[in-house]
């Protein structure tokens, strides 16, 4: 099958010819139809998060069961899926307490000694994060999937297995966002603006959407910000939305992954306010906080893939996209083939434009 690996970071993806195995005991063969190019594909490309190479990157997608292996009976050939990076063993503490998207159990992965999942010329390339998405097929533990509705379009589902599910997962999950309250939003990517759209859901009554991209910012009022500011035209960004806001808001998020930014979230509270930081600021980087602000019961939290439970989330989100709640096709700014990941990867990069999705059909 076709691929794009990463064989070293800063270095462009090279299409090649990989093979991968068949399905083993609890494993899915899925073919992949439709993958969304997420910043953080980005993230580990530039080596900002290590990880073994070489590699095939990708990790927001949909497609279709092809084959099953031995125990597998929650999915069958012909099932239309999402796939989902936080697979879940099901069974350890984190599972057992209701964090699925916290499991880490080696147990989704084959063995060092089993043959690998992708191979190339009888060596491994490593499999990304349980999945592998730009890739013509991917072999998957079952706990790494939710079956769906047929109804539902594959671009639209590939983006619930990743920005969807983190945007709207930590206004659901992680922040618990209430009715009524206030809610700031830094970066308008796939994920702010999920963030916004799901703040938007959850009854927020004032939602301000901040980005330096005035596309961008227009997007986001048509998923529900009621405010925006463009970062570009402000000196001071908290400041702006105390202002807006009569003393801060309720809830922040921080969709970009920069230090200046999460510390700018922290700033932009009122008093006993929560900031969830979501974007994947780099390793070894430190965010520096004000303690006094700490005496007004202000606090500071991360978020892996929006506190998930994938297998309950996603088919709900599925939903609310079919309801005309969940507002996809604004995200999507282009499909594209396999072939042209490395420029959707620049453009993200680049940050002008929302979602590039690869439609494998193409």
């Amino acid at each position: 099958m076709k691929a794009a690996v990463l064989r070293e970071y800063n270095t462009p993806l090279e299409i090649e010819d990989v093979v991968v195995s068949n399905p083993g005991p609890r494993e899915v063969l899925v073919r992949t139809v439709a993958a969304g190019v997420c910043h953080s594909d980005v993230h580990f490309m530039n080596g900002s998060y290590p990880y073994i190479l070489p590699t095939i990157l990708g990790h927001e997608s949909a497609g279709v069961v092809e084959a099953v292996g031995k125990d597998v009976t929650y999915v069958k050939k012909g099932d239309h899926v999402i796939t989902c990076l936080s697979a879940f063993c099901g069974h350890c503490e984190k599972c057992i307490t209701g964090h699925l998207s916290l499991c880490a159990s080696p147990e989704v992965a084959r063995k060092g000694d089993e043959q690998a999942r992708i191979t190339q010329n009888d060596k491994p390339i490593h499999q990304f994060l349980n999945l592998s998405s730009f890739a013509e097929m991917m072999l998957i533990h079952e706990h790494a999937l939710v079956k769906i509705k047929e109804e539902m379009p594959f671009d639209r589902a590939a983006l619930i297995g990743c920005s969807t599910t983190t945007g709207v997962g930590a206004v659901f999950h992680t922040a618990g966002v209430e009715p009524g309250s206030k809610v700031a939003v830094v970066g308008c990517g796939g994920v702010g603006l999920a963030c916004i759209n799901g703040a938007a859901i959850a009854g927020a009554g004032q939602v301000i959407a901040i980005d330096m991209v005035e596309s961008k910012l227009e997007i986001a009022k048509s998923l529900g910000a009621t405010d925006v500011i463009n970062a570009s035209e402000v000196d001071d960004v908290p400041a702006a939305v105390r202002d807006l806001t009569g003393g801060g808001v309720h809830y922040s998020f921080e969709a970009i992954g920069l230090k200046a930014t999460a510390e700018q979230c922290f700033k932009m509270l009122q008093s006993g306010g929560v900031a969830t930081v979501i974007g994947m600021v780099p390793v070894g980087t430190m965010i520096e906080l004000h303690g006094a602000e700490l005496l007004q019961e202000k606090k500071i939290q991360g978020s892996n893939m929006g506190s998930n439970r994938f297998r309950v989330d996603m088919p709900r989100f599925v939903d609310f996209y079919l309801s005309g709640k969940l507002h996809l096709d604004e995200m999507i700014a282009k499909h594209i083939r396999l072939a042209d990941v490395n420029d959707a990867l620049s453009a993200l990069q680049s940050g002008q434009e929302a979602r590039h999705v690869i439609m494998f059909d193409q």
